[in-house]
């Protein structure tokens, strides 16, 4: 398909000659007389890029890309002026045109201008739909975004994923780390390539190297033939390495090196190989304390955390608790072929109240497990065999499914700001279902 590129020229001679070599050059050119036109033609159209005059009677082209940066700002701009508006041309691209050509054109470097803005547009263009699919689908797919910390996670992975930047995610152990990973390249130019995860935490520090970047045959004991490492085998991809904080100090300098180069050897061999690889780390450990002990290089650290995203623990954001537990429990009971209703009052609210030190890690398992459990329709506390919940009377073992369910809708309504609607929604009820319970149990919707 031809690419499509808009000249605004006022000078109607000048505006059909370039209009001519732009068309003998292969381009689908149209053209405008001024930016009001221009505008109109970019709405029409859909340019890749336009090529403006700077100096036109009525809007001229610095109106006419502050408009664009508006409205079109994947759309790539070039300025034309004479020699004696150079300055504005440079203004023009402090406010966001990608370059300037002088009058008279000198039609190589317009050529060569055009390349590069169309693959400026076309980068662009890629970024606006990832963005805007992000957007689209609100909840990430399966990472949950119910509560600001996490929605401020899920704006961090909106703004990163599209780029090629490093990404550091930081948080405890079951936070969902490897789930971010791969959201952000799921959701990346890469996403067509490999998505490869190491844990560095389960491999032997003697095993490390080779596991990263790979082995000739021979090259230590056990080492039976040829293999490639995990950098050699994400190329075009995304490597994820978690609990990066356990790479060995010898073994940093050789990732550091691949992670600036794109470049490393297989252990036993010395021909140098390169990849292009995007890194995403994860660590629940503090590198800035084990850089000022010595265990991990500093420069390193600034290599892997051009943008760093910390996942709260889920104690800090139990809102979400029960959109998880029933995702989970649902995924579950698809799985292994049962028919369960969901969790009774008791035990929602023992979902609510318990601290998950083990986070949402353990929150699946526990939900997995208590499905397997469960004789009845519904999952009941006893089946969750939590081993500890937040004190406060009276026990969940002494308290009636009804004072349980009146507990459990007193703590939503609070936990939204007073809102029914959305303690219903959190609590996955219906408007009118909630107020049939409110009536049940004896509560009035003012009182909160």
């Amino acid at each position: 398909m031809r690419q499509r590129v808009l000249i605004v020229e006022d000078d109607a001679p000048a505006r059909k000659g370039m209009a001519d070599l732009l068309s003998l050059w292969g381009y689908e050119v149209t053209t405008a007389s001024d930016g009001a036109e221009a505008l109109e033609r970019v709405a029409e159209e859909s340019p890749a890029v336009v090529v403006s005059d700077l100096v036109m009677p009525g809007m001229d082209g610095l109106a006419l890309l502050s408009a664009l940066r508006v409205d079109h700002p994947e759309i790539t701009v070039i300025m034309l002026t004479g020699q004696g508006s150079i300055e504005s041309a440079v203004q023009a691209m402090k406010e966001g045109a990608y370059d300037y050509l002088t009058k008279p054109l000198d039609p190589a470097r317009l050529q060569i201008l055009l390349e590069r803005a169309l693959d400026r547009t076309e980068s662009a263009r890629e970024v606006h739909r990832l963005r805007r699919e992000l957007r689209h689908r609100g909840a990430f797919g399966r990472l949950v975004a119910g509560t600001p910390a996490m929605q401020e996670v899920t704006r961090q992975i909106e703004q990163v994923a599209p780029t090629d930047a490093t990404v550091l995610v930081l948080g405890e152990s079951g936070t969902g780390k490897e789930l971010v990973a791969r959201t952000i390249h799921d959701h990346s130019a890469r996403r067509r390539g490999p998505f490869v995860a190491v844990n560095c935490a389960a491999i032997p520090e003697t095993l490390l190297e080779s596991e990263i970047f790979g082995h000739e045959r021979g090259s230590f004991t056990g080492a039976t033939g040829r293999r490639p490492g995990c950098f050699e085998l994400a190329d075009g991809g995304t490597l994820f390495l978690d609990e990066i904080g356990n790479v060995p100090p010898a073994q940093q300098a050789r990732l550091l090196r691949a992670l600036e180069t794109g470049e490393f050897e297989r252990v036993g061999s010395s021909r140098t190989q390169r990849a292009d690889v995007r890194v995403v780390s994860a660590t629940n450990a503090d590198l800035p304390s084990m850089i000022r002990d010595g265990r991990f290089r500093e420069d390193l650290l600034f290599r892997i955390n051009t943008v760093e995203i910390r996942i709260p623990p889920l104690r800090e954001r139990r809102e979400e608790i029960l959109e998880l537990a029933n995702a989970q429990l649902e995924k579950k009971a698809q799985q292994y072929g049962r028919t369960v209703k969901g969790f009774d009052p008791t035990a929602l609210l023992a979902l609510q109240q318990y601290a998950w030190p083990g986070n949402v890690r353990e929150l699946n398992s526990v939900v997995e497990r208590s499905l397997l459990l469960t004789a009845g329709e519904e999952v009941g506390v006893a089946d969750l065999r939590l081993s500890a919940v937040r004190a406060g009377p009276p026990s969940l073992e002494e308290m009636s499914l009804e004072d349980a369910e009146r507990a459990l809708i007193r703590s939503a309504i609070k936990r939204n700001g007073g809102s029914v609607q959305a303690a219903a929604e959190a609590l996955g009820l219906s408007r009118s279902a909630m107020y049939r319970r409110l009536e049940k149990l004896g509560l009035k919707a003012d009182e909160f």
